[in-house]
């Protein structure tokens, strides 16, 4: 969602929050922001189904939905410290089963990542791949040396 609210030029109203303290005729200035903070709003109530939205009913700011949001579905910063940690923990310690299918350890450590990213956490693909070449089984290690001395020539 993040990339639908940047490509319509509304993150800063879900990152900042707009605070209308206006008293009177607004400026256009003010209006528009009101206009943006109002579709940002919308967009977020669109997204959401009618199990979720009541949580979010009552807000009247963009933010304010955005941030229950967060706090309902990723907690606060103490549980996202600690679920990161245990992802951390499962990304660094997976390694490829004997038995396993190349595709389903890709498959195991792309919904880690995938955890990690949505809490946060910054992960290169370099880094990924990396740790995919260290952990692969021990049958794929000619083809973990033909990939890292190929990389060398690059």
């Amino acid at each position: 969602m993040t990339t639908l609210f940047k490509s319509q030029e509304l993150w800063d109203f879900l990152k900042d929050g707009f605070v209308d303290s206006t008293t009177g005729e607004p400026t256009p200035e003010i209006k528009e922001k009101r206009k943006k903070d109002s579709k940002a709003l919308f967009l977020i109530q669109q997204a959401l189904d009618d199990e979720i939205f009541p949580r979010i009913a009552s807000a009247t700011t963009s933010k304010q939905a955005w941030d229950t949001l967060k706090q309902e579905f990723l907690g606060d910063k103490k549980v996202v410290m600690v679920r990161l940690q245990s992802l951390r923990r499962d990304f660094e310690t997976a390694a490829m089963k004997e038995k396993e299918k190349v595709q389903e350890y890709l498959s195991r450590v792309s919904g880690i990542v995938h955890l990690m990213k949505s809490y946060g956490e910054n992960m290169t693909n370099e880094h990924v791949v990396s740790k995919v070449l260290r952990s692969l089984t021990s049958k794929f290690d000619h083809v973990v040396a033909a990939i890292e001395e190929s990389g060398k020539h690059l």
